[in-house]
């Protein structure tokens, strides 16, 4: 309906999740994304849930606020291996962080890069042999469903998975039924099929889940910068340049 239409200024970085790019672009509007805005500030959600899954911080903090003083069991992570799926921006700072912790990293990445630190390995290999893996892959027609049900349950027994790309990397049939029969230990999840989840959810439901509400690049300094950057592409474009 917008006849006059020639460019969309996506404030992010997944436009896929919310528009089909490819139809919108067909019409002869261009579709601008902002990368790099808050590599960091996911990238440190991500560790604070991959943290709070190997301690079970909201578990104990929803017990304790119920009345009920259950210390819980948790997973040191010094010395174990973090794979990390996706290694652009985010992917990259989570691996670094995560070295910086004193953990083994390996990586995978749909595409090489020269400029890659990270040590690489097969798809397979990462997922049987980290110990904690963190979803940060974009979300497109190729990655829809990328983690399918034999690629959930080749992930090691007693796995951490943190996701804070979009929940449509993941079955999520396959992820309830892993956490549930507890293949997968502990999930930390920021981002889901459906947004936002309902109370009812079958994720909501399991104790072995920490949920944050898709607020991983919900940082002031990540917020201003995504202004910043918006606001520069509109000049750009009035500008003809």
């Amino acid at each position: 309906r917008c006849k006059q239409l020639k460019h969309i200024v996506f404030l992010g970085t997944g436009p896929a999740s919310y528009m089909n790019v490819g139809e919108i672009e067909a019409r002869g509007i261009k579709v601008h994304i902002i990368k790099g805005y808050g590599d960091t500030a996911v990238a440190e959600h991500s560790i604070a849930l991959m943290v709070a899954a190997s301690r079970d911080v909201a578990r104990m903090d929803r017990d304790i606020r119920a009345g009920t003083w259950t210390p819980q069991e948790g997973v040191q992570l010094l010395g174990k291996t973090l794979g990390v799926i996706g290694l652009g921006g985010i992917g990259r700072e989570v691996a670094r962080i995560g070295a910086g912790m004193g953990m083994e990293v390996i990586g995978w990445n749909r595409t090489p890069h020269a400029d890659i630190d990270v040590p690489m390995v097969e798809l397979d290999t990462l997922l049987a042999r980290a110990d904690v893996v963190s979803m940060n892959l974009t979300l497109g027609d190729e990655t829809r469903g990328f983690l399918d049900a034999d690629r959930v349950f080749a992930m090691k027994p007693g796995v951490i998975f943190v996701n804070t790309a979009r929940g449509a990397l993941v079955d999520e049939e396959a992820l309830i039924a892993a956490l549930k029969s507890g293949h997968i230990r502990h999930a930390g999840l920021d981002v889901f099929h459906a947004e936002p989840l309902k109370v009812d959810h079958p994720l909501a439901q399991l104790p072995n889940v920490t949920l944050t509400a898709h607020a991983g690049f919900r940082t002031l300094e990540a917020s201003m910068t995504l202004l910043r950057r918006a606001v520069d592409i509109v000049k750009k474009l009035e500008a003809g340049t």
